[in-house]
């Protein structure tokens, strides 16, 4: 699990927003939503990375980044050392194929119009995976590897449930036999039982098949018991990044630690301390100078508004991009 498949350079990316009336009467242009701002990362070939951060704070954008539905500003996604979005290689489709995505609403992904089977069957025709003849017996052994009955391939998405239809999802993405599987928040829109049975059937997979994940999500719980590595994203930067169960067991960052404070957890004898964030989230529209987190972090000093601290290594305990990681003892 050493091995870099999808190696994550340096990326930025940022959306042009709407000039709001204050734009206009002081004839401003419009500002840019910043919502990746120096993004990099290694997914290591079989593993699982899980992504998390709160809601805004760029892990969508990332996955969408990497499977080619955003091009980023800046910065490379390169896969076996090839960057995905040079000439060459846009015209490659191998690493549509190679490369799939998952999305959380499985009904909206889905067409209403076509059959699971007819789902399925446009998968392997546009990527050419089989001949006409081989269709019923691959159809078939995609329903039994996300154990679903035969009869299902008739049938419409809106006469599924909703672990149903992300079973679906799944199956889709393997019919085109790829490497690398990203999960955006796919077991988010499902309940907790459900939730259990698709995660579990998806590392299941993962080891039939030696898939490498990258599962984005924000469940803390959950990606504890799904990844390998986690990754904490703050206003589209890394904040930390390390082994799950150290970062779980010992976050360096503050906002590490703070997410972790205000999970649930399932010992009721566990009172533990919560760590209450000073104010909102910034705007992606103006991102605070200096380390962006510092506008709520306890532990800021001066040296925090002025001066970005860049992911460096503590050792034994992961990557961090705070100045002061080795003074702050775990809250």
């Amino acid at each position: 699990m050493s091995d870099p498949v999808l190696e994550i350079r340096d990326i930025s990316l940022s959306f042009r927003g709407k000039r709001t009336v204050l734009d206009v009467i002081g004839n401003r242009p419009a500002r840019n939503v910043n919502a990746l701002n120096g993004v990099s990362l290694d997914l290591k070939r079989g593993e699982t990375l899980g992504v998390v951060g709160e809601s805004g704070c760029g892990k969508s954008t990332l996955a969408r980044c990497i499977v080619r539905l955003h091009e980023p500003g800046g910065g490379q996604v390169l896969f076996h050392g090839k960057d995905v979005f040079s000439a060459d290689e846009r015209k490659d489709r191998t690493y549509n194929r190679r490369v799939q995505m998952m999305f959380q609403d499985p009904y909206s992904s889905l067409n209403p119009r076509m059959t699971t089977g007819q789902i399925l069957s446009e998968a392997l025709r546009v990527h050419e995976m089989c001949g006409e003849e081989e269709l019923p017996g691959r159809l078939s052994a995609l329903m039994e590897l996300v154990q679903l009955p035969k009869d299902a391939l008739e049938k419409y998405p809106h006469q599924f449930s909703g672990g149903q239809r992300q079973r679906i999802a799944i199956a889709r993405a393997l019919a085109v036999e790829p490497e690398v599987l990203i999960a955006d928040e796919l077991v988010s829109a499902l309940d907790v039982s459900v939730q259990a049975q698709i995660v579990n059937l998806l590392l299941d997979l993962q080891e039939r098949l030696g898939l490498t994940i990258l599962f984005v999500a924000h469940d803390l719980r959950l990606v504890r018991h799904v990844s390998n590595r986690v990754a904490v994203i703050y206003l589209g930067r890394i904040v930390e990044l390390g082994d799950s169960e150290t970062l779980f067991a010992n976050p360096s960052h503050p906002y590490s630690q703070a997410l972790l404070s205000a999970a649930p957890s399932l010992d009721p004898d566990d009172k533990g301390k919560k760590i209450h964030l000073e104010g909102e989230l910034p705007s992606p529209l103006d991102i605070p100078p200096g380390c962006p987190f510092h506008v709520r972090c306890r532990h800021k000093t001066p040296k925090c508004t002025t001066e970005l601290p860049r992911l460096r290594p503590i050792p034994g305990r992961g990557a961090v991009a705070c100045h002061h990681a080795e003074e702050i003892e775990n809250a």
